[in-house]
């Protein structure tokens, strides 16, 4: 089962590029830390737009990184340090999210606007949440196959752990 977005009709339309609410099937759920528009070399971004679009690659980085990737995000949490660089950061937004939201179906986002961020010079960080899919589990008869192969060859697997935390 694909993720969903759900718009409630009794709320209306959204007010920009999100999703009331997102439904994702069961999976492993990876917290993504706030993003920054810093580079992997260290560089900052030059301004409101070029730091969110850095932050937004930092999110993909991360999300390869633990198996998934920008499909897969379920919410999104952005922390501006000036409530004058909301139209900067959706100008951004309405950039890159074509290209990792095509469908147009967009994970839902919090905005706010916060005093400071852990260094001056940074002006937006972005959290994410994503639901990594489940990996089908194994046919049984490959884990019979594989204890009734360890049998034959005379050994029984031990390493002096239980079989539970031989699994883990």
């Amino acid at each position: 089962m694909p993720m969903r977005a759900i718009n409630s009709e009794d709320l209306g339309p959204t007010l920009g590029m999100y999703s009331h609410a997102m439904v994702a099937p069961g999976g492993d759920i990876v917290v993504v830390a706030g993003q920054v528009g810093i580079d992997p070399a260290g560089r900052l971004g030059a301004d409101i737009g070029a730091q969110t679009k850095l932050a937004y690659a930092n999110i993909e980085r991360v999300l390869r990184a633990a198996g998934c990737g920008m499909a897969n995000v379920i919410r999104f949490q952005t922390f501006l340090v000036r409530a004058g660089d909301i139209d900067g950061f959706m100008r951004a937004r309405r950039e890159v999210f074509p290209v990792y939201y095509p469908e147009e179906i967009y994970p839902p986002n919090t905005i706010l606007v916060v005093s400071r961020l852990v260094q001056p010079e940074l002006l937006v960080e972005i959290e994410a949440m994503a639901v990594r899919p489940a990996r089908p589990p194994r046919p049984s008869g490959e884990r019979r196959s594989a204890a009734r192969g360890r049998a034959k060859s005379g050994s029984n697997g031990s390493s002096g752990r239980s079989p539970r935390a031989r699994r883990r």
